[in-house]
């Protein structure tokens, strides 16, 4: 099977890809021809992260394993596309360039057959020019947390004050 894909920039301009990508391919492959496709190099770190419909993120899929504790992280050329999207779940967030924050929204569009004789990935279709930064995120804070009863409550917070 393939899976038609739109990747949208994270952006007040419209900035996208249509990708096709064979189901079956791994998120490493994807991570591939969506860095290609925005003409990045594909030399920095990446992930792909599930989310629900609104949008908020959930599990990383990670290019490496960057944890020191030994935990379970699931990586990307360990993961099949087929396992994080489809008809039930077609959202995903990609965010490449940890320092800089490309983020990117990707979503299944369409499920077709295979076309013999079409390479894939392939870019379907191209609109707008990447800028040359990334846009601007607008994180906020949430209004009810209270950063003064944090710090009021330093005691709790179960630190050891001679770490070094």
């Amino acid at each position: 099977m393939i899976y038609k894909v739109r990747i949208i920039l994270d952006s007040k301009e419209d900035i996208f890809r249509d990708i096709e990508i064979d189901a079956g391919n791994t998120m490493e492959e994807f991570h591939n021809a969506i860095a290609q496709s925005f003409g990045f190099l594909g030399n920095e770190m990446a992930s792909f992260y599930t989310c629900d419909d609104e949008w908020v993120q959930d599990e990383e899929i990670a290019l490496f394993d960057m944890s020191e504790s030994g935990s379970e992280v699931r990586l990307m050329n360990e993961t099949i596309l087929t396992d994080l999207m489809n008809e039930n779940t077609p959202k995903l967030i990609y965010v490449y360039d940890f320092l800089n924050l490309w983020t990117f929204f990707v979503e299944l569009a369409d499920i077709v057959e295979n076309e013999p004789g079409t390479p894939y990935p392939n870019v379907l279709f191209s609109f707008g020019e990447l800028p040359e930064t990334p846009p601007e995120k607008n994180f906020k804070a949430d209004p009810s947390f209270d950063f003064d009863d944090t710090l009021d409550n330093y005691d709790d917070l179960n630190f050891d004050e001679n770490w070094n």
